[in-house]
């Protein structure tokens, strides 16, 4: 046996940020693989602990550019039961449809960069062509295109008014989609390079912690929209995969963001009878109280959990985030153990990792 150690990354094109892969490998076949992480840590839990919450808040949008909207909910929410501030329904239904949009701008990102990863240039400008919309009304909104700080506790900061821009967004993307579909679904060169590979097995998926539609994709019923209040009145379908390879991955997505047009127009139809918007309440940097608290939502990359422990400083005595995409780089030690080389970016890639989340 011939075996040689290479390392990819932490430079390489398409680990979607710093990471390193240490493979060792007989011919293109790898025997191990190890991930290792830190090039990018930017210490986001720490920070917490030496500014106040109104300061930290900007900043919880950075920990996964791509789907800042989850991230500030989670803190606001933490912060929010904490202290017994209650939200209006309104405004959380205000939450629902940007967390929604969101989540279809962060799966257009992944498809686009993921047919990339296997040697397909068109379909990224196709899939960032419709992204850009998306980020355009979130410019109109928010005054920004990645980092919103537009939750804020007690509500979001001002009303929106522009709700036919989004329904000509997203009836726009349904059209787009099935596009995609057309020049993808079927394709042999995909399918050769997806099905089959990279398979997780239901027991694999919740050994290694997996959660989001890299879970949903092995079979897995397991969405924490379920859990979550405000979309308690929401009607949705939950997708699940068969077989769990890169290309249930793949069908997962596509038609979770089918899901999450349904949705975003359902919360357009309620917001436009309910036109009842109210300035969120406005609280002390002296009136946070004691205890420990932990709010959850379900992120593009799956389960996005703070943990919050205040001792009634302005400042956290303690936060920590809980990430998609954490677990679902630590599997690849499982998964890609005696797949070829090739290969290795096509199942890395399906999983949709972005290492903000990782090196937090």
């Amino acid at each position: 046996m011939n075996k040689m150690t290479l390392n990819l990354g932490p430079q390489h094109p398409s680990t979607h940020g710093v990471l390193r892969l240490i493979l060792e490998l007989d011919g293109e076949r790898a025997i191990s693989c190890e991930p290792d992480i830190g090039y990018l840590h930017r210490g986001m839990e720490k920070i917490a602990e030496s500014r106040s919450y109104i300061q930290y808040l900007p900043m919880v949008d950075r920990v996964d550019y791509l789907c800042g909207f989850f991230y500030s909910y989670a803190f606001c929410n933490a912060v929010e039961h904490l202290n017994h501030i209650e939200v209006p329904k309104y405004a959380n239904y205000i939450r629902v449809m940007m967390m929604e949009l969101n989540r279809i701008a962060s799966h257009l990102l992944w498809l686009g960069t993921y047919l990339l990863d296997l040697g397909a240039i068109s379909p990224m400008f196709y899939t960032f062509r419709e992204r850009e919309s998306i980020l355009d009304y979130f410019e109109k909104i928010t005054g920004q295109r990645m980092m919103y700080n537009y939750f804020v506790f007690g509500g979001v900061r001002h009303n929106i008014l522009y709700f036919e821009d989004v329904l000509n967004i997203v009836n726009n993307i349904l059209f787009k989609i099935n596009e995609y579909e057309n020049l993808i679904t079927d394709n042999p060169i995909f399918l050769s390079r997806t099905r089959n590979i990279g398979v997780i097995s239901k027991s694999k998926a919740l050994d290694w912690g997996l959660t989001g539609p890299n879970l949903r994709a092995s079979g897995i019923l397991n969405d924490y929209r379920m859990n979550m209040e405000i979309y308690d009145d929401i009607e949705y379908d939950i997708i699940l995969g068969n077989d769990g390879d890169c290309y249930s991955r793949y069908i997962v997505r596509i038609y979770e963001m089918r899901e999450s047009v349904c949705i975003i127009k359902q919360c357009i139809d309620w917001l436009k009878s309910n036109n009842t918007f109210s300035e969120p309440v406005k609280i002390s940097l002296n009136e946070f109280q004691k205890g420990e608290i932990y709010s959850f939502v379900e992120a593009p990359r799956g389960l996005t959990l703070c943990y919050l422990n205040s001792v009634g400083e302005s400042t956290p005595y303690r936060l920590k985030w809980r990430t998609g995409s954490f677990y679902s780089t630590q599997i690849l030690r499982d998964i890609l153990r005696g797949v070829s080389l090739p290969d290795i970016m096509a199942i890395y890639g399906s999983l949709d990792v972005v290492l903000p989340e990782v090196d937090r």
